[in-house]
C-alpha cells in the first residue's frame, strides 16, 4: 500500500537534508568530518535494527546509547554548537539586505576598508615580510584581542606595514581587524593540529587555520619565506592568491 506524499513531507525532507548539509560543513570546518560520518553510520544501523529488523533487545540498547550519546556530543562539540547558534542568531543576512537596498555607499565604505589591507599584503609579499591578519565577522574575537596590544586605529596601509616590519615588536603576532578598524596587534592565535595541513606551510598558516576552525573569521597570511598570500576560512586554505583574488574574497565576505 502506497503512502501519501504531500507538501509537508517534501518540506520535512528538505529541512533534514539542509540540516545534514550544514552539519557536514560545520564538521568539515572543525576537522571532525570522520566523527560526522561515524554518527551517520550509527544512526543508520540504529534505524535498521529497531525499525526494519525489529530487534527489541538490541534496539533498546541502541536507544539507551542514543540518549546518552546526545549529551556526550553536546559536551564534545560545545564550541561547534556555540558557533552554530551564533551564526544562526547573527544579523549578517539582514545586514546584506539592508546594504542591497541602501545602494552604493555601504559598498564603497567596505571597498575603502578592504583596499588598504590588499595593498599592504601585496607590498609585504613583494618584500617577503611575514604577516597574519584576522578579519572578524559574526563571532566576536575579544578573547584573542586581549592577548595582544590594543591599537584601535583606522585601517591604513602604512600602519599595517609598519606593524609587521621585521624589527617591530608586534610583527610576530596576529593583527585583528573588527568593525572596519584595526583593533589589536601582536595577538596569539590557537594553533591547528590538523594533520592534513601540508608540511611546507609554517606556523603562521597553522595559527590561521586554528582561528578559521574556531570562528568564522578570515585569516590572511603573507609568507615570510615565499611572499605568497593565502587565506584560511572555515577550515580551508585558499593558497597563492593574487591581489584581485584576495580583494574578491574579502569583498564577498563583507
Amino acid at each position: 500500500m502506497f503512502f501519501e506524499f504531500g507538501i509537508k513531507d517534501f518540506i520535512d525532507i528538505l529541512l533534514v537534508a539542509f540540516l545534514l548539509y550544514y552539519m557536514y560543513k560545520l564538521m568539515k570546518a572543525s576537522g571532525s568530518l570522520n566523527v560526522f560520518f561515524g554518527i551517520l553510520i550509527f544512526i543508520l544501523i540504529w534505524l535498521v535494527v529497531s525499525q526494519v529488523l525489529g530487534m527489541k533487545l538490541l534496539g533498546s540498547i541502541f536507544d539507551k546509547l542514543v540518549s546518552v550519546g546526545v549529551i556526550a556530543l553536546i559536551v564534545l562539540f560545545q564550541d561547534d554548537i556555540r558557533r552554530f547558534l551564533l551564526t544562526l542568531g547573527s544579523q549578517r543576512h539582514i545586514s546584506k539586505l539592508i546594504r542591497f537596498f541602501a545602494k552604493g555607499k555601504p559598498e564603497d565604505a567596505r571597498h575603502e576598508a578592504i583596499m588598504p589591507i590588499v595593498m599592504a599584503c601585496l607590498s609585504m609579499g613583494k618584500q617577503k615580510v611575514g604577516a597574519l591578519i584576522v578579519i572578524e565577522h559574526n563571532m566576536p574575537l575579544e578573547e584573542v584581542v586581549h592577548t595582544g596590544e590594543t591599537i584601535n586605529a583606522n585601517i591604513n596601509q602604512r600602519l599595517i606595514e609598519n606593524i609587521f616590519f621585521k624589527n617591530s615588536p608586534l610583527h610576530d603576532g596576529a593583527m585583528i581587524i573588527s568593525k572596519g578598524r584595526i583593533e589589536a596587534a601582536g595577538c596569539i592565535l590557537p594553533v591547528s593540529h590538523n594533520l592534513d595541513i601540508p608540511k611546507e606551510l609554517g606556523l603562521r598558516h597553522r595559527a590561521a587555520m586554528g582561528i578559521a576552525q574556531a570562528t568564522d573569521a578570515h585569516a590572511i597570511i603573507v609568507s615570510e619565506e615565499t611572499g605568497k598570500i593565502s587565506i584560511a576560512y572555515k577550515g580551508e586554505f585558499h593558497l597563492n592568491l593574487s591581489a584581485e583574488e584576495l580583494e574578491s574574497i574579502l569583498t564577498a565576505a563583507g
